[in-house]
């Protein structure tokens, strides 16, 4: 179903657009800036020991939902975890729900049960 140009909030990533995932390792977070500066789309982290991370929280707004966003964040998240040699714990059903249908082995093998 194609949505209207004015269904589409300005400056929101639209199909073909590229969606750029940013990490903020200090306050350890990836986040997609939407409409600008104003809305942004985040996936939080925390480290819960030397090598250990908790994927705590996704969230992107109601109005840019559906359209993969949070696909984009849960995707740079692991890479992080898989290219620094960390181990993943996750507590966002979202990153759950992203694993289970992206079963990669370079992903199942840093999950904490």
């Amino acid at each position: 179903m194609a949505h209207s140009p004015a269904a589409v909030p300005p400056g929101a990533p639209e199909q073909g657009c590229p969606i750029r995932v940013e990490h903020d390792r200090r306050r350890r977070q990836f986040t997609v800036r939407l409409n600008g500066c104003h809305d942004r789309a985040v996936l939080l982290y925390e480290y819960v020991g030397k090598r250990i991370v908790d994927l705590q929280h996704t969230e992107v707004p109601d109005a840019y939902r559906g359209r993969g966003i949070a696909k984009h964040l849960a995707k740079a998240a692991l890479d992080f975890v898989v290219e620094e040699d960390l181990r993943a714990h996750v507590t966002c059903w979202y990153i759950q729900k992203f694993v289970k249908e992206n079963p990669l082995p370079q992903y199942l093998e840093r999950l904490q049960p």
